[in-house]
């Protein structure tokens, strides 16, 4: 096995069998109980849950496809209790924001159904008077209900998704304000999307994750400002489309937008408020988005009344372009930019021993796509969980394929049914700027499967530029672009229709269990077991010259190993759940995929 050593870029050492490599994860529960507000001790912590503080948490800007300059982080130490809604019952507990209540990392580190959080906050001086507050939460699970100064100024439904409120009128600006948030989450209970949360984990179902779970923070703007923005890029024309959704448009108001290649302006195009704004790439320029190339242009988009700029916010575009197309054979190919590339993947359930679904840090984020990148992956499933937008960012960023899936729900009620739709039609809406992803996975085997060519059609309606999943595994409707098998050790791919594209959602499974300080639990569960890292090498390296064989035989366009890390009881992982140990050595499973890509793909 590989021990991890860690810094923003990550170094890989190979082990020598030394007791040291060992110590950075065990640590010692905390006797006595805990400090409030102060991150638990936990049985197993990441390297950079051991350096959070509450004065360091999540100091990021967590959007960074609407990027404004002034801003307040609200992450940090907040009083909260049981209970649904505000009362007089005194706050006893701080609780570290934005981990889950379950979490160690926030300082509680057991389940509560229904929360009520508080802090308070004060509007700076330097913030212009005359000017509107945006409140944002990146995400709470499940039901939140938010009140300023006694008053309640909103509520949302779902629990992968971000929400805002304009408070203006709440707040005071001479002295704290008092900001209260109680949520409720029935977890399993309920019928609401939780992937693969349960109050009782065991195997493939883990912790339940309830609250606030990604950054809250507070922003101004005008009276007109920038409430949304779309941007989506034409590969065949050199053309990249903006569209601002403004507050109030009125005629006189305007747009502007400037795209930069590096520090260097390469066009500016202005318009009107209501419609897009379409700037042309020149050729000398154009530069398309890929795993081996992942370039980015810059925009600076600014909304002016008259010659005043009123709002101006930040955000970028890769230009890229997936579809079908048949090959020479007649064999149903994914191209991406014009051409035919084999999509091999891992899995990622985005779980952490400290955070359970928040991640420790920006810095742990970067890691585990950098590990996928380091073994010679182009492609990650994200399964069954919407991360936080800085998740995709650094997928945009290191030029990783994602597929993106919607969180598992029972969906046995009509407004279960409701609900979930709902949830999936603003995931893909949130998420659609981002590059990187380019399918869409409705179901994952069966879980609440319903509705599934209408709800395919719909996502196909509202996202035309990415390839539609209607179940990975299981059961098939024959809808969508992709037919998808999942098979355990395998590899066995599906057969084509001639229609769409075969792939393999899972496969592998193999589990190597880490060193004993490396584990979440002595009772861990896999697939199927290896005994060595040798095996699970040799293992890894058959399968993908059966990969290489379906490919050629059978079509097969895209495969997914199971999975990039342990997930408490789960040790499929090529890493360890506490990212400390890669249980393989990452030069020779990056030459297997490479390999694998290289001969299932469009040679340029």
């Amino acid at each position: 096995m590989v021990r991890l050593v860690f810094s923003t870029i990550i170094v890989l050492v190979l082990l020598s069998g030394s007791p040291k490599a060992q110590e950075l994860v065990n640590p010692r529960e905390q006797s006595g109980g805990i400090t409030p507000g102060t991150p638990r001790t936990a049985s197993l912590k990441t390297p950079w849950g051991k350096e959070v503080t509450p004065e360091n948490v999540h100091p990021e800007y967590p959007r960074p496809l609407m990027v404004r300059d002034r801003w307040i982080n609200l992450n940090g130490l907040w009083e909260v209790k049981e209970g649904t809604r505000p009362t007089s019952e005194p706050f006893r507990e701080k609780i570290l924001v934005p981990f889950p209540v379950e979490s160690s990392l926030s300082g509680i580190g057991r389940p509560m159904e229904s929360i009520v959080y508080r802090r308070f906050f004060t509007i700076p001086d330097t913030w212009p008077k005359e000017r509107r507050l945006l409140l944002h939460f990146g995400a709470v699970d499940w039901g939140a209900t938010v009140w300023v100064n006694g008053k309640q100024v909103g509520t949302h439904l779902g629990g992968y998704d971000p929400f805002s409120f304009e408070i203006t009128d709440f707040v005071e600006n001479n002295g704290p304000n008092e900001l209260i948030v109680a949520v409720v989450d029935p977890t399993n209970g309920g019928e609401q999307p939780r992937g693969k949360q349960t109050s009782t984990p065991s195997g493939i179902w883990f912790t339940s994750v309830s609250g606030i779970w990604q950054t809250v923070w507070l922003e101004p703007v005008a009276t007109e400002y920038i409430k949304s923005i779309t941007v989506t890029g034409d590969v065949d024309r050199g053309e990249i489309a903006v569209r601002a959704e403004v507050s109030k448009p009125r005629k006189d108001l305007f747009l502007v937008a400037e795209f930069f290649d590096g520090d260097k302006s390469i066009a500016t195009v202005y318009g009107g408020s209501d419609g897009p704004l379409l700037g042309r790439i020149p050729k000398d320029a154009l530069k398309l988005w890929s795993p081996d190339s992942p370039h980015l242009y810059q925009i600076r988009v600014k909304l002016l009344d008259k010659e005043t700029t009123v709002d101006q916010i930040g955000t970028y575009c890769g230009l890229r372009k997936i579809e079908l197309a048949p090959d020479a054979e007649g064999k149903i190919r994914i191209r991406l930019n014009n051409r035919q590339l084999f999509l091999l993947g891992v899995l990622d359930q985005g779980y952490w021993p400290d955070g359970l679904y928040t991640a420790p840090s920006d810095q742990a984020i970067q890691s585990d796509l950098q590990v996928a990148k380091s073994l010679g992956f182009n492609m990650i499933r994200k399964h069954v969980k919407v991360e936080p937008q800085r998740w995709y960012y650094w997928a945009d960023r290191l030029g990783l394929l994602v597929w993106q899936e919607m969180p598992s729900a029972e969906n046995r009620t009509s407004e279960s049914k409701r609900q979930f739709e709902e949830e999936l039609k603003r995931m893909m809406q949130t998420l659609s700027p981002h590059p990187s992803i380019v399918v869409w996975t409705l179901f994952n085997e069966g879980w609440g499967q319903h509705q599934t060519a209408e709800l395919v059609e719909k996502m196909m309606l509202l996202d035309p530029s990415r390839l539609v999943n209607g179940a990975s595994g299981w059961k098939d409707f024959g809808v969508g672009q992709l037919v998808d098998h999942h098979k355990f050790p395998g590899p066995e791919a599906p057969k084509s229709d001639g229609k769409r594209a075969p792939v393999i959602g899972s496969f592998g499974g193999l589990t190597l269990v880490p060193p004993k300080a490396n584990l979440w639990t002595t009772e861990t569960w896999g697939y199927q077991h290896v005994a060595d890292s040798a095996t699970l090498l040799g293992r890894y390296r058959t399968m993908n010259d059966e990969l290489r064989r379906l490919a050629k035989s059978e079509g097969l366009c895209g495969a997914v190993f199971h999975q990039l890390a342990d997930v408490e009881s789960e040790c499929n992982g090529f890493i360890s759940y506490d990212r400390v140990v890669l249980k393989v050595p990452p030069e020779t499973v990056q030459r297997i995929n490479r390999e694998t890509i290289d001969s299932a793909s469009e040679t340029p």
